[in-house]
């Protein structure tokens, strides 16, 4: 069972030279892709001068998104595991992969990289608005609730299949590009909902230098109950001793 794989740890976890050195790789790579994403939704505001959100629009984020995460996970890869998501270290501590600790860490140095990019980004385009994660006309909190589990559970259990999985071989070459993409897709099916989060590190820093709260807990609370679902459907089904194993090549 995965709760019996759960690691508290010590203090010590977050002080150690390797763990800060993994914490600033999270928080650079956060910085790159919130600055990347949120960056393509003020230049498309500007583009069309505030106007209301067009397909292109929800196109031109998604990519923008994905090509940002794919870079940002496979820069820190080797260093912390490539993160890059509150959602995605909480997963990994329900599956046993990092200490409470550790994972205390990814946060802070995540949210600070979130907040960090916003604050360049206000600076450098003059005072433009960050805009932070709102829903649409129509859309409940209870709605975005559920679209932010579902496509969190998507990311989360694509990590867990493509970076995580000790079976996964050489398909872990492809798992940067594989959760840029689920991202990419799920931003096109949720984008004009609730602005397809996934993350409540994207959605903590414009928030904070808005200062725009309002529904920010569905950012959160979405996020993390979906990618710890992710986590334990994966530990439970797939991650156990009794797992299927692929055949080698010379048996089939």
């Amino acid at each position: 069972m995965p709760i019996n794989q759960i690691a508290v740890g010590s203090h010590r976890d977050a002080t150690q030279p390797e763990a800060l050195k993994a914490a600033l790789a999270e928080f650079i790579s956060t910085l790159i892709f919130v600055f990347a994403g949120e960056g393509s939704g003020m230049a498309f505001n500007k583009l069309t001068n505030n106007g209301a959100t067009t397909p292109a629009g929800l196109v031109s984020a998604a990519i923008a998104h994905a090509f940002a995460l794919f870079v940002a996970v496979a820069v820190g890869a080797n260093i912390s595991g490539g993160h890059v998501n509150p959602a995605v270290t909480f997963g990994a501590f329900l599956g046993g992969h990092i200490s409470l600790f550790r994972g205390l860490l990814y946060w802070i140095a995540q949210l600070l990289g979130s907040v960090v990019a916003c604050l360049l980004l206000a600076f450098s385009t003059n005072g433009l608005t960050t805009s932070a994660f709102g829903l649409s006309a129509g859309v409940g909190v209870w709605n975005a609730f559920v679209f932010e589990i579902v496509m969190t559970f998507g990311l989360v259990y694509t990590v867990y299949a493509t970076a995580i999985d000790p079976k996964r071989g050489s398909l872990g070459t492809i798992a940067p590009i594989a959760i840029g993409f689920i991202v990419g897709a799920n931003i096109l099916a949720g984008g004009a909902f609730d602005g397809a989060s996934m993350n409540p590190a994207v959605s903590f820093g414009p928030a904070v230098v808005s200062w725009t709260w309002e529904n920010h807990w569905v950012y959160w609370a979405g996020p993390l109950v979906g990618g710890g679902l992710a986590a334990l459907v994966y530990e439970l089904f797939y991650n156990t001793h009794h797992a299927h194993e692929q055949l080698p090549t010379a048996d089939y």
